[in-house]
């Protein structure tokens, strides 16, 4: 396969005016009932209350989706402002990338990945290697980015393993951070909503202090919050040395923690403590690569390498379930032995399929040809401008932005950042208002977010901003 011909596709598939109002045809109306009633009787959805389904949290059954726009089986649209779960950049339904899983489905649908290869996989690979980081020269893949973690954990465990270092047996994780639910993916979380109920079965790192500028002191930059916080993980270092595999974070934006934000400082630094401690560090991009921190991967803010990279959720444009790990040749060469046991033996059976690398090159394919970065600056610029008008709000604590990520934290006195009540669930207010004014919002406890696809547009971004500022009103009054 050679890729997809982008010339000949139309790019303006985002384009979709007029479409978040309100319908009233009887039988779309009927249809969607019971397409609730029939779910409901049979399936049980992520990250969900189900006994709140049927009244406080109404299902919307989808039946098509096209650019920031998802029309629902009741015939209303909505606009898609957290991207399906931050896996959408270019808009549902994007041609070139549904073309090239379309091509390839043809050709080759999957191959068992051990002792094979074929040319997506390989083209993806190689185009991986030549995008990320320096230093980084090794791809390992995998289905979603859980596993994505679980990997680069056995990884770094395993390499210092191979080389009879057996007392690195810690990881080291930042406080309010999230990679994932797998359970060595979860253990490395500091949510209690997300690990408490599963601590008897997860594995215990040590927690550093978030560099979060949001806890920075009055009058405090968010620079000098990080490296104050820096010298705490130094410290950690320091009280474990000869004991840590790998420091685990995610670059830039703790997403499920809240979207809160550091400086980029903080990288450098962290990156500088696991060298002078013998340690890897794994970068969990899963979320803020491939352009939504305004650079293709977060770590290029900082200027630094990771030893491994956990890549997933825009990998594929948002069409196919497919992850990344991406790693050094130093540890790749540590596991090649004639005994088996210092092997690599992790595997899944769907490992390296051709229609999600076929969807990813795709997804390559668009960075290039349609100057995406260069883009989206101004679009983040626009953002910006349309939550100019949150910051003065009582009951906004702070507005923070990275990139293609914009959050809106509520709070009871927004000036002290004095939190509501968890039990008041301001956010559920505003998610319920949004939905039934044609918006996706799904906020983070009390904090809504814009991370909207890439192709958002001047009218969707005016709709997001008035829909957003009607759903702060109706969650905090």
């Amino acid at each position: 396969m050679t890729g997809v011909d982008t010339k000949h596709v139309s790019r303006h598939h985002c384009a979709m005016k007029n479409l978040s109002g309100h319908v009233s045809d009887p039988h779309m109306l009927t249809e969607a009932a019971a397409w609730r009633q029939r779910d409901l009787a049979v399936l049980w959805h992520p990250c969900t209350q189900m006994a709140e389904h049927p009244d406080t949290l109404p299902l919307v059954p989808i039946r098509r989706g096209r650019g920031v726009w998802l029309e629902g089986v009741d015939g209303k649209h909505y606009l898609d402002a957290v991207s399906s779960w931050w896996t959408n950049i270019f808009g549902h339904a994007e041609p070139r990338i549904a073309a090239a899983i379309a091509e390839q489905a043809q050709t080759l649908e999957h191959v068992i990945y051990a002792g094979f290869s074929h040319e997506p996989g390989l083209k993806l690979a190689e185009a991986l290697v030549a995008a990320t980081p320096a230093g980084l020269s090794r791809v390992f893949y995998a289905d979603n980015g859980s596993a994505a973690v679980e990997i680069a954990l056995k990884m770094s465990f395993h390499h210092f393993y191979n080389r009879g270092d057996f007392k690195r047996t810690k990881f080291i994780s930042l406080s309010n951070g999230y990679h994932g639910e797998t359970l060595g993916a979860l253990s490395m979380a500091d949510i209690p909503l997300y690990r408490k109920v599963y601590a008897p079965l997860l594995l215990e790192p040590l927690f550093a202090p978030s560099p979060d500028a949001y806890e920075a002191e009055p009058g405090e930059s968010a620079e000098s919050y990080a490296l104050r916080c820096a010298d705490k993980l130094q410290t950690i270092f320091e009280r474990h040395a000869g004991e840590v595999c790998a420091l685990i974070l995610e670059p830039l934006v703790q997403c499920a923690g809240g979207m809160r934000m550091y400086h980029p400082v903080y990288l450098k630094r962290a990156r500088e403590i696991c060298t002078q401690f013998g340690a890897h560090l794994i970068a969990d991009e899963i979320a803020v690569g491939f352009g939504r921190t305004g650079t293709l991967f977060a770590c290029e803010q900082a200027n630094i390498s990771p030893d491994f990279m956990c890549l997933s959720k825009g990998l594929t444009g948002g069409f196919m379930p497919m992850s990344a790990v991406l790693t050094t040749q130093h540890v790749y060469e540590s596991f090649l032995d004639v005994s088996r046991e210092r092997a690599f033996l992790h595997s899944h059976s769907y490992t390296g399929n051709p229609l999600a690398c076929a969807a990813a090159l795709a997804t390559l394919n668009i960075f290039a040809s349609d100057d995406v970065l260069v883009k989206n600056l101004e679009t983040i610029g626009k953002m910006a401008a349309h939550a100019e008008r949150f910051k003065d709000h009582p009951n906004v604590a702070e507005v923070r932005q990275t990139g293609m990520i914009l959050a809106i934290e509520m709070a009871q006195d927004g000036k002290h950042k004095t939190a509501y009540a968890a039990s008041e669930r301001r956010g559920l207010r505003a998610y319920q208002h949004a939905v039934a004014n044609g918006v996706v919002l799904r906020p983070l406890g009390d904090i809504l977010y814009w991370m909207p696809p890439y192709c958002i547009d001047d009218d969707a971004l005016q709709h997001l901003s008035s829909v957003t500022a009607s759903a702060l009103e109706e969650a905090t009054r």
